[in-house]
């Protein structure tokens, strides 16, 4: 199953949830980070577009120089989106194709990436935008603006559900997103 939702929507929480309740969970931002490792393909095609202005000093990606190139732009968004989507959709097609049990992809941009991947369930987790802004500036640090920056830099919750099986609010405290959790994921995997 496809797990998406806006930055700092919820997933991750819904997804720890799964794995707690059986699933093996392959994470989109975590294969984004290995497709771009020192040495692969992938970080030689980011050098290549955005220049080696995006390299730490020990040759690895300095991902904050990258970011603020990336969301600089679209068009730098999107030529950055072509080279890593592709990448990160192969990699998690040779996971998926080892596991016999549930499976959640968590992917923030599944309907930005177009995946060719087929799921038997797309779920997203939904939440207004100031309330993910309020938690990105109080759970990671960031600027409001930086904040705001990267949620407009992604679909919209309406784009999301249109392409959703399941739609879980996460705007709910805790106790009330696992219990929600736990509904949903009991119907896919009944």
């Amino acid at each position: 199953m496809a797990l998406t939702g806006g930055i700092g929507s919820g997933k991750s929480t819904v997804a720890r949830r799964w794995v707690e309740l059986g699933a093996t969970e392959i994470d989109a931002d975590v294969l984004a980070r290995d497709v771009v490792a020192p040495g692969t393909k992938g970080l030689a095609l980011v050098v290549e577009a955005f220049g080696s202005k995006i390299l730490s000093p020990d040759g690895s990606l300095n991902r904050a120089a990258l970011a603020e190139i990336a969301f600089s732009s679209e068009g730098n968004r999107k030529k950055l989106e072509s080279i890593l989507h592709p990448l990160i959709q192969e990699a998690a097609q040779k996971i998926i194709s080892t596991q016999s049990g549930p499976v959640v992809y968590t992917i923030p941009l599944f309907v930005e990436s177009n995946s060719p991947l087929k799921f038997d369930a797309v779920v997203t987790i939904s939440c207004p935008e100031q309330v993910r802004i309020d938690r990105l500036v109080r759970d990671r640090g960031m600027a409001w603006e930086q904040a705001l920056a990267r949620v407009k830099a992604q679909a919209t919750d309406a784009q999301r559900e249109a392409v959703s099986d399941h739609v879980i609010d996460s705007n709910c405290d805790l106790n009330e997103l696992i219990s929600r959790a736990d509904r949903v994921f009991a119907e896919l995997v009944a």
